[in-house]
């Protein structure tokens, strides 16, 4: 019995000291490259919300300007909201859901979720409710990232990407912006990328 008890008194103070650490994911991410990769990475381009995406919002446009400026390391001149000879256009959808599991309960707090399918058939922009597994902490922050980059004259879909983590709520990440910047430097790591491939980034 006495070798019973310090076992036990770990135990219980195994989930108790997990409620209090720091959980971050892995960044999972998924591209696809349409027929003219070699167009890709240059040229003007203008970043501005999907249709649907309720855009224009200080929380928007912390992903707004995160993707800017990987566009802009990547080869892009990106222009402003008046870029209307733009070459190409980057439409952007984000979406950010608190969640608590253990009581079954999720506090949306969405920029906008748009129920779009992506140009691939990918489902880009649904199902923001991310379920990454276990050794969650009781509350986490769900951020999801999604771009198409269009042909800005005729709207063909040049390249589609798509990015989600989790973090725990008393993580860096649960800051927009921190989370926003890594959504884009994971998004666009490697770009073009495999197409159809889905990797994950640590």
């Amino acid at each position: 019995m006495n070798r019973a008890l310090p076992l036990l008194a770990a135990l219980v103070a195994v989930p108790l000291a997990g409620c209090a650490s720091t959980y971050v994911s892995p960044v999972e991410v998924t591209r696809f490259v349409g027929e003219s990769p070699a167009r890709l990475g240059s040229g003007t381009i203008l970043v501005r919300a999907a249709p649907g995406e309720a855009g224009g919002s200080l929380e928007f446009a912390a992903y707004e300007q995160a993707v800017s400026a990987e566009l802009a390391r990547l080869g892009y001149n990106v222009v402003g909201s008046t870029g209307g000879n733009a070459g190409q256009v980057a439409e952007l959808r984000v979406a950010r859901e608190a969640e608590q599991p253990l009581l079954g309960q999720r506090s949306p707090v969405n920029v906008g979720v748009g129920g779009s399918t992506g140009s691939y058939g990918s489902g880009l922009g649904v199902g923001v409710g991310i379920n990454l597994g276990g050794g969650r902490p009781r509350e986490t922050v769900d951020t999801f990232m999604g771009v198409i980059i269009r042909d800005n004259a005729t709207g063909q879909a040049l390249w589609e990407g798509r990015a989600n983590f989790s973090a725990s709520v008393n993580s860096e990440y649960a800051d927009r912006q921190a989370a926003a910047a890594r959504l884009a430097d994971a998004l666009f790591a490697g770009f073009p990328g495999e197409s159809g491939e889905t990797i994950e980034v640590k």
